[in-house]
């Protein structure tokens, strides 16, 4: 007969470890946000108490003529500027990553210069780019001139048709960084067995890369979109800073982030409304969500299924 066998007992002693942290954490994000949600069904009445109104105030930001187009300017703009990080940012972070991957020398170095700019305050990083590229005293005019392109030069941040591009690439150019690092990580985590027999069959280099290189560093792939969604979803500082709560010209940079600040606190003519910014909150909150599930249970199960 076999001897029972005796059940660990828990260890108790990660709950000490971790409590300091998910105390802190839900009292700073998880009750803040629950508090948000809970407030998005709520209207403030004449005396300041609080209403239950239900969906009402869903229903007003998607059908009021004040509120409607704002938020669906903000949520194309959003969408805009997250495609922009998507396409030119990580595909610039994933050529930088291999090319430093591949043992150029001095690739600690152009390491520490690229990742820079994301270790920088976002308020400095908005005003050097408002100067660089402003059309009376700014450098960048100079600059296309000293190359035979001042024919190009436009004052971008302040036409509606290029500020949101603008800006994005501001940000690319400030947060590229941070993929390059996680793509640079997972190609590096390659084993040289497998890049050794690639070379022995003839492959070239390119068709390592995309045939062999690329497929093994897919969760990272997985993990820089998501980050960038969730990011970009969240993005308020750069836009505020070079644009403020109104994001000229004409709403023409506003997204989730600065038409919430706006809601909810007011800006200039428009009074806040704590009820509705935190309606824009959830709404925020409900697409970032709606995201991540995707990314759980497509893209990564799908990895999972091509792993095993």
């Amino acid at each position: 007969m076999e001897e029972k066998q005796t059940r660990k007992p828990f260890p108790t002693h990660i709950l000490v470890f971790l409590a300091p942290a998910a105390i802190i954490y839900t009292l700073f994000m998880v009750y803040p946000l629950l508090d948000s949600l809970r407030l998005s069904f709520f209207t403030i009445g004449e005396q300041n108490q609080e209403i239950f109104v239900g969906i009402q105030n869903y229903i007003t930001l998607f059908t009021d003529t004040n509120y409607a187009p704002r938020f669906l300017g903000a949520l194309k703009n959003n969408l805009a500027f997250f495609a922009i990080h998507m396409v030119v940012q990580n595909s610039i972070a994933l050529l930088l990553a291999a090319l430093l991957a591949s043992g150029i020398r001095g690739s600690s170095i152009y390491r520490s210069v690229l990742f820079l700019p994301t270790v920088l305050s976002v308020v400095i990083i908005g005003f050097i780019w408002q100067l660089i590229l402003n059309p009376l005293w700014g450098v960048s005019e100079s600059i296309l001139e000293a190359v035979s392109l001042g024919h190009l030069f436009q004052p971008w941040l302040g036409l509606p048709e290029t500020a949101l591009i603008t800006v994005s690439l501001i940000s690319v150019w400030q947060f590229v960084g941070i993929p390059m690092i996680l793509f640079f990580a997972a190609l590096i985590g390659i084993p040289e067995e497998l890049l050794e027999a690639a070379r022995v069959d003839g492959a070239s280099g390119w068709q390592t890369f995309w045939r062999i290189k690329f497929p093994l560093i897919l969760p990272a792939v997985g993990i820089v979109a998501i980050l960038t969604f969730v990011g970009n979803f969240n993005a308020f500082d750069l836009i505020y800073t070079m644009k403020g709560a109104n994001a000229g010209p004409d709403f023409a940079t506003d997204i989730m982030g600065t038409l919430f600040y706006r809601t909810f606190f007011g800006q200039q003519l428009q009074l806040g409304n704590p009820t509705m910014g935190a309606t824009v909150a959830a709404m925020m909150f409900l697409i970032i969500l709606t995201g991540v599930l995707l990314y759980i249970f497509l893209w990564q199960r799908r990895i999972q299924e091509i792993e095993m």
